[in-house]
This record gives structure tokens, C-alpha cells and sequence, in this order.
């Protein structure tokens, strides 16, 4: 199990498509992009301001801790499994993860960009809230503790997932 953790826009999703393709063997890629997508447009629990910034409320953690103990079980399944998320309270985010990860072998990876290329990224991509991936540069890894971490503000994303497969 390998779990990305890093702002929007900081190559998380485009960093689990190039490790599918470095690692040897398959693997699922299951994004918290792919929970929201599925929510409910209406009372999902998760509020985006116009400033980008991201609150949820306690139907959204909810649905998300029944994600997560999904996710878990498909790896205790068998299936080897990226995770691409967004750590908005930090190391506490992490914590609501570890029950649904117990006895997995899990690498944590934090996925670094510094603010203003994240930004520049974000406005190219035309389908987020410009101000989101500057909010969420650094907050992500406030109290975090990693396995690896990869900065893709200048590096190549192949070559970041070669870093991290390398740590596998």
C-alpha cells in the first residue's frame, strides 16, 4: 500500500499513473478525487469557498471513514493500491486513515510543490478553485512524519515515482 499525501494540484494523481506503470506488478490507483465524485452534489458535507478553501462536515467524515475501511479491505484482499489524497488537517488526517490501514504495509509519501508552481498548475488545469492549491501547499504536511518524499516542482513526475519505487 502506498499513500500520497499532498496539496491540489501537486501531481499526486499524474505520480500514481507513472508509479502504475514503473512498479512491476498492478496496481489501483484510488484517489479522493474518485470519493468526491461519487458523493452527492447535495449534502455531501464538503463546502469549497471561493477562496479555495476546503471545510467538511460530519456527513462528509463519515462517508470518507467508510472509504477508507473500503480501501483497506481491497488491499487486505490482495490488491496493491496507490492512494492520492489531501491531508487538510495534516497528521490528523493520517490518524483517521491508520485504523483502516492496521496491519498493511503502508508507505507514506508526501508529494511536495511549492506554492506558486502548484498555482500555476491549478489555473492551467481550468477545473479547480483558483486558490485551493496555495492553501493546501504546505497545511497538508503540517505534523506530518514520511517514508519518502518527492518535491514536484521542477522534477519529473516518472522520475519522483522512481524515487518512491526505489523505497518500495
Amino acid at each position: 500500500m502506498i499513500v500520497l499525501n499532498g496539496g491540489s494540484s501537486s501531481g499526486k494523481s499524474g505520480l500514481a499513473r507513472c508509479l502504475q506503470a514503473v512498479l512491476p506488478d498492478p496496481w489501483l490507483a484510488i484517489g479522493v478525487d474518485t470519493l468526491i465524485q461519487v458523493m452527492p452534489a447535495t449534502k455531501s458535507g464538503i463546502d469549497i469557498g471561493a477562496d479555495g478553501t476546503v471545510n467538511v462536515g460530519p456527513s462528509f467524515a463519515r462517508l470518507e471513514l467508510a472509504w477508507m475501511a473500503g480501501v483497506g479491505a481491497m488491499a487486505r484482499a490482495g490488491a496493491r493500491v496507490i492512494v492520492d489524497d489531501v491531508f487538510l488537517s495534516g497528521a490528523a488526517s493520517r490518524r483517521r486513515w491508520e485504523p483502516a490501514l492496521d496491519g498493511l504495509d503502508v508507505l507514506w509519501v508526501g508529494v511536495r510543490c511549492a506554492a506558486e508552481a502548484a498555482e500555476a498548475r491549478e489555473i492551467a488545469r481550468g477545473d479547480r478553485v483558483i486558490g485551493m492549491a496555495r492553501a493546501q501547499a504546505e497545511t497538508v504536511h503540517e505534523g506530518m512524519t514520511y517514508d519518502v518524499e518527492v518535491d514536484t516542482t521542477h522534477a519529473e513526475l516518472l522520475a519522483c515515482a522512481r524515487i518512491i519505487a526505489r523505497v518500495l
